[in-house]
């Protein structure tokens, strides 16, 4: 023993001059720590009822139950963490998990009731005494359980994928795919936000369990192109995706295209279990080869039907392979969707215009249903003085002529007329080809919208301006200016407001802000437009209409017994809706040929 041990008892005498701390009431003063682990608190409006708080509790003390005045919607299960604190350990890992950062712990811990069913209760609904308090345990900032930060997909850089129209995202590794699958937290909201309301979370745990043929099999039970949907979906689900809250969502579509890349072609039967179909003495014909037709067929192949497809192009895909460049879906992997739905027995008809070579009452008398899934082959115009100039172009021309290998006019100034991702891909094809015959880009991109506010998908604006396009948004074409029959460009105004205070159309322009966009060739990619040849003059009287739209019912059945109509042009323009469209129609038409209505 030393003298430090003999001494170090009367260093306590140096706190008898200190006022003691003295609480009178110590059942309802005494305060818990500024960080303790009280009773939960929840923000019910940053909520979005993910469950990550219920998954990760190990005492099975939260669960997810509804909530009167909390309606499910896109993005929101609608449902809220219910508490057990006959359970409830006070961990805080519901708090450290919680996706949006909406369920904290207070610092209070007095609550005494009679009866043990009121500790069940539903924080924020149920309003307690500790709701405000600003004290207790929160997640620390930047201390993460999950990882919120994706894992980046390769991809080809500027200058290299400058002049090529090969496919420039590389797609995952094994190693990549499985870690990226591991953020995803299995809430299930995706599945709501996504129109073929696939099962992400499902073939998303396939691939943390590296069993890549089962992932295959959940793919297909609600869309049978994941090579292409894989690579040029709008991807709804990542934006509703939990981990978008507080930080990347999860790269959902790039997961699933992972999973249809490591399935060999010719494996496909043998995984699907569809070496073997049981034919009905039954027929469908199907108009147009794009994502509704070729999903209508895959699910009544399924089901034993013969199938034919009447495609008016001289290959399959419709506007996915003629209207989306090679450099983000390559007709490869169309193909490789497609001839997988070929081996199922279905009939292609290529080079075949329904209206022109044959007529839909024809179609209708030689099959027992025919669905139509006609898609947005036309551009529309903006209708500006000038429209009509020889070097004035529709998007949706020049995309198809440059899939079908035709040679296009490509000049060394191009303006084009539209903010959307139409209008992104035709300005990076013209980009492309600038870069391969003049070894340089002259691209000028306009749109109503302002930059923020473009409806083109953010990464096609940020990989266009990589490539070398230049951006004028918030503008709208005055008209189109020529001399002496020479095209010069757009005279171009400010826009001040696009929608009046009814939100109807009505742009306002700003008179006093006047410029020429230099263009000798301008695109305009403003919308798409159906080409209805397909209804002759009789039919289109007798088919129900809802404005421009035909109008469909249940199943994507018309008022005309046994036609069916979907994608693009009842609901569109989008691949993944119009994978819906089919698969709802596929099942539609199997009970109007059972007899059920």
């Amino acid at each position: 023993m030393g003298i430090k041990d003999v001494i170090s008892p009367f260093t306590a005498w140096k706190n008898i001059a200190m006022t003691p701390v003295t609480i009178k009431d110590p059942i309802n003063d005494k305060l818990g720590a500024p960080r303790y682990r009280g009773f939960h608190k929840n923000d019910l409006e940053k909520c979005i009822g993910c469950g990550t708080c219920e998954e990760i509790c190990q005492n099975a003390a939260i669960d997810m139950v509804p909530v009167e005045g909390i309606e499910a919607n896109n993005g929101d299960s609608g449902l809220r963490p219910m508490l057990d604190y006959g359970r409830c350990c006070w961990c805080g890992l519901c708090v450290d998990v919680c996706a949006t950062s909406s369920l904290n712990l207070s610092n209070e811990f007095i609550w005494i009731e009679s009866d043990p069913e009121k500790f069940r209760f539903v924080p924020g609904a149920e309003k307690k005494y500790w709701d405000n308090s600003e004290l207790g345990y929160t997640r620390a900032e930047n201390y993460n359980l999950i990882d919120l930060e994706r894992v980046h997909m390769e991809e080809l850089h500027a200058e290299e994928r400058g002049d090529s129209f090969i496919e420039f995202v590389k797609g995952f590794s094994t190693e990549q795919a499985k870690k990226e699958a591991e953020r995803c937290v299995q809430c299930g909201i995706c599945v709501a936000a996504c129109p073929a309301h696939m099962d992400i979370p499902g073939y998303i745990a396939e691939i943390r369990n590296d069993d890549i043929e089962a992932a295959m099999r959940v793919l297909y039970g609600t869309n049978p192109l994941p090579e292409a949907c894989g690579r040029i979906c709008t991807h709804r689900c990542e934006s509703v995706c939990a981990l978008s809250h507080r930080g990347e969502a999860v790269s959902i579509r790039w997961l699933k295209r992972y999973i249809a890349d490591q399935i060999p072609a010719e494996d496909y039967k043998r995984v699907l279990g569809t070496d073997f179909i049981e034919k009905v003495d039954k027929n469908i014909g199907i108009v147009g080869a794009g994502p509704a037709g070729l999903t209508t067929a895959y699910y009544l192949a399924l089901l034993g039907y013969s199938i034919t497809i009447y495609e008016e192009q001289p290959e399959a895909g419709g506007m996915m392979r003629y209207g989306i460049p090679s450099y983000r879906l390559p007709y490869d992997q169309i193909d490789k969707d497609v001839n997988y739905i070929t081996s199922l027995g279905v009939e292609f008809k290529y080079n075949t215009k329904i209206g022109v070579d044959i007529s839909l009452e024809d179609l209708q008398k030689q099959h027992d249903a025919v669905f139509v899934g006609v898609g947005l082959s036309l551009g529309r115009s903006t209708g500006a003085e000038g429209a009509d100039h020889k070097d004035v172009h529709m998007a949706a021309d020049l995309l198809r002529e440059i899939a079908l290998g035709n040679e296009i006019p490509v000049e060394r100034d191009v303006v084009v007329v539209g903010g959307g991702n139409v209008a992104m891909d035709i300005a990076r094809s013209m980009a492309r080809l600038q870069m391969k015959k003049y070894g340089k880009v002259g691209v000028i991109v306009t749109s109503l919208e302002d930059y923020d506010n473009m409806p083109a998908d953010r990464e096609e604006i940020v990989e266009g301006e990589e490539e070398g396009i230049i951006f004028r948004a918030g503008r709208g074409p005055r008209k189109f200016v020529s001399e002496d029959g020479v095209l010069k460009g757009v005279e171009s105004i400010k826009v001040l407001s696009i929608f009046d205070e009814e939100g109807r159309f009505n742009p306002q322009y700003d008179e006093n802000d006047i410029t020429l966009l230099k263009g000798d060739l301008i695109v305009e990619a403003i919308g798409q437009a159906p080409d209805m040849k397909f209804l002759s003059e009789p039919m289109s009287k007798e088919i129900e209409w809802n404005g421009r739209r035909i109008k469909v019912f249940d199943g994507q059945m018309t008022n005309v017994d046994g036609l069916f109509i979907g994608g693009d042009l009842v609901q569109g323009p989008d691949v993944v809706t119009s994978i819906n469209n089919g698969h709802k129609a596929a099942v539609a038409i199997d009970e109007f040929l059972h007899g059920k209505k």
